[in-house]
């Protein structure tokens, strides 16, 4: 998954659910302005700052391995 992708996860997710920036940042613990930055594309969140994101949103963070063509 792309980085921009994610975000647009996470932007229509909130609008969903109709969270604002600053409820988001307040229940998830990350700050609003890590949030501003993360959602214009301008942040680097940590995984955990994802995760956190993710679990207010009801959303899952996952890790799958590439698909490693021509190893045996």
């Amino acid at each position: 998954m792309h980085f921009e992708e994610l975000i647009k996860i996470v932007k229509e997710r909130r609008d969903t659910l109709h969270v604002t920036q600053e409820a988001l940042a307040q229940l998830s613990g990350v700050g609003l302005r890590t949030l501003k930055q993360f959602e214009s594309g301008k942040g680097n969140p940590t995984l955990q700052t994802l995760q956190k994101i993710a679990d207010v949103l009801g959303l899952e963070v996952g890790l799958k391995l590439k698909n490693m063509t021509g190893n045996k």
